[in-house]
Order: C-alpha cells, then sequence, then structure tokens
C-alpha cells in the first residue's frame, strides 16, 4: 500500500423521504455550514433512501441533521487514501480479505486524473484492519508508517 493514508473517520447514516428536493435541501445546508463532503454513496427504495456520508467536522455534521430533524445513525469507518488508478482499492481489500476481514459496504470518491481517491470500508475489526493495512505500508516502506492517524477533525 505504497503512498496510502490510513484513517478513521466517523460515517453518517441519513435517512430521507424519497422526494424531490430532499437531498439538495441537506447538501445545501452542509455547504452553508462550510462541511466539506470527502465521500458520499446513495441507496433508495419507493419510500425512502439511505445517504451515507464522511465529511469534515462530525459535530457540525451532527448539528446539521439535527437541525433539520433528520433520522440518522454514526458508524466508525476506516478510510484509506489511494492513488487514483486501477486496481487500487482491490489490493486494500485483498489484504484485508488475505486476514479473514469482513468488509460489509465499501465506496469510493472518483478523484481527479492523477489525483488521489478515498476508500471507505465498513469493516468488522477495525483496530484489526488498520493493523493489516499499517504493517503492509510499514513493510513496502522498511520504516514505521507514519500514515496511519485518526482524522484531523477527531483530534480535536
Amino acid at each position: 500500500m505504497k503512498g496510502a493514508t490510513v484513517y478513521l473517520e466517523t460515517q453518517f447514516s441519513i435517512f430521507m423521504v424519497n422526494k424531490p428536493g430532499v437531498l439538495a435541501q441537506i447538501l445545501r445546508e452542509l455547504a452553508e455550514a462550510k462541511i466539506n463532503i470527502v465521500a458520499l454513496t446513495m441507496t433508495d427504495s419507493f419510500e425512502h433512501g439511505v445517504m451515507r456520508l464522511v465529511g469534515s467536522g462530525k459535530e457540525k455534521v451532527r448539528g446539521v441533521l439535527k437541525r433539520l430533524n433528520l433520522q440518522f445513525s454514526e458508524t466508525e469507518v476506516l478510510c484509506v487514501t489511494l492513488p487514483n488508478h486501477a486496481g487500487a482499492l482491490a489490493t486494500v481489500t485483498g489484504k484485508l480479505a488475505d486476514a479473514h476481514i469482513n468488509i460489509s459496504y465499501a465506496y469510493c470518491t472518483a478523484g481527479a486524473r492523477g489525483g488521489r481517491t478515498t476508500g471507505v470500508l465498513k469493516v468488522a475489526d477495525v483496530a484489526k484492519a488498520m493493523k493489516i493495512l499499517e504493517g503492509n505500508a510499514a513493510s513496502n516502506h522498511k520504516k514505521p508508517n507514519k500514515n496511519v492517524r485518526r482524522s484531523p477533525a477527531s483530534r480535536k
């Protein structure tokens, strides 16, 4: 995992009514609160949708969601910053599979050409997953990996 940064982040699962304008309202409120969206995915059914969101400043995100009176849950997820090229996320998931760590779900940002992308993984054992990914990064660099960390927002 050469060049990867691994950190823990809070993901919000937001339960929304599936009707026009709801997503736009939520995203507008997050923007007005100066919350940067790191990664986002949506699932839907006929009556409701679930948006999974990782954003900067979990307290600010929580405040916006409460102000909008939305139902939501919070989950700790593993975020991996990767080079934006074919196979980068496959390498991470392969290392976790080899260590018998189940991945409940994953999604990632598209990133920019030649830039970086963020993979978000809900894993069964976060501590073990971080150890596996940290160990692989350290063995690739032949020195301790200083890239494994908590997100800046969680260190406050």
